[in-house]
């Protein structure tokens, strides 16, 4: 496999409310480039707004991309990346600074870019990227989280963190008023790979054996999407509940129908569940219109 070759994915996305909150504060979005979740925080609605203003971001990314960006000969997928955390950033700046009611608000954002066989990985706050590779489950981002900086300095054991009551006490976030320091970083994706991105409703409930599980035992992404929601709830559902799956499929074993078809959509605060099929290698201009007008009136409510 060489770095140009495109593999063909296959993706869903859905996000729940959960059982105990009275809106959900996240944010999603997929497309045939870009894959992310935002977790929002802050009271008056203002989680809901920070997560939609990082996703707006990404959306933006997406954008350029389909109007060549990807083409370009200094193309630098890491640097495009931190561009969309310090758009975001900037912008969470403005709002609170026409809006003090939104003090105090942000939003974790974990983030995939995709190009050819790689993949350009943007994360800070405590959403999650994982891979299942064979039977092997990886989790490739690292929580900024107080729990997390204890378990790296050797004081707290992982099964403690696990379970610890302040193991959602983040220490890096998207804030207003704080430049942004996200972990940014390259991988090699295989035929068979399959990702998960999810906010801590979550990764904080199901333990990664059951995320590996249901990773591995769905042909379907919108499958193990339903699946690992009704898990969630069905552990308390303490918390807003978000999550894209991505399979990598083989190009030998895909069928010619769903290499001709795409969709994207973006998820959002307040959807209760929801999930879309991408496909790489197809036209997305219909859909992406789409989900851009979805996004637009949602921020719009939001405001």
């Amino acid at each position: 496999m060489t770095r140009d070759e495109v593999l063909e994915l296959r993706c869903a996305t859905g996000s729940d409310v959960g059982r105990r909150r009275s809106g959900n504060e996240d944010s999603a979005l997929a497309t045939s480039r870009l894959l992310a979740v935002a977790d929002g925080m802050g009271g008056h609605a203002a989680g809901e707004v920070a997560s939609a203003i990082a996703i707006d971001a990404v959306g933006e990314l997406d954008a350029r991309l389909a109007d060549g960006l990807s083409d370009a000969e200094d193309f630098a997928p890491l640097d495009e990346l931190a561009t969309v955390f310090a758009t975001a950033s900037g912008v969470l700046d403005e709002r609170v600074g026409a809006d003090p009611e939104l003090s105090g608000m942000g939003t974790t954002l974990t983030v995939m870019l995709w190009v050819g066989s790689r993949f350009a990985l943007g994360h800070i706050g405590d959403s999650r990227a994982y891979r299942l590779r064979g039977a092997e489950l990886t989790q490739l981002s690292r929580d900024h989280t107080l729990v997390q900086s204890l378990v790296d300095e050797g004081k707290l054991d992982e099964e403690t963190a696990a379970v610890h009551p302040a193991r959602s006490v983040l220490i890096k976030a998207l804030l207003a008023g704080q430049v942004a320091e996200p972990d940014l970083e390259m991988h090699e994706a295989q035929p068979g790979d399959r990702y998960l991105l999810c906010s801590d409703g979550l990764s904080d409930v199901v333990s990664p054996v059951e995320l590996g599980e249901v990773l591995g035992s769905h042909d379907e992404p919108s499958d193990a999407v339903a699946t690992l929601i009704e898990l969630a709830n069905e552990a308390g559902g303490p918390d807003n509940i978000t999550c894209v799956v991505v399979h990598v499929l083989d190009s030998s074993s895909s069928s010619s129908e769903s290499s001709a078809a795409e969709s994207s959509a973006a998820e959002s605060a307040g959807d209760e569940r929801s999930d879309a099929e991408v496909d790489a290698d197809a036209d997305t201009d219909t859909d992406t219109d789409a989900a851009a007008a979805q996004q637009e009136a949602r921020e719009d409510e939001s405001a």
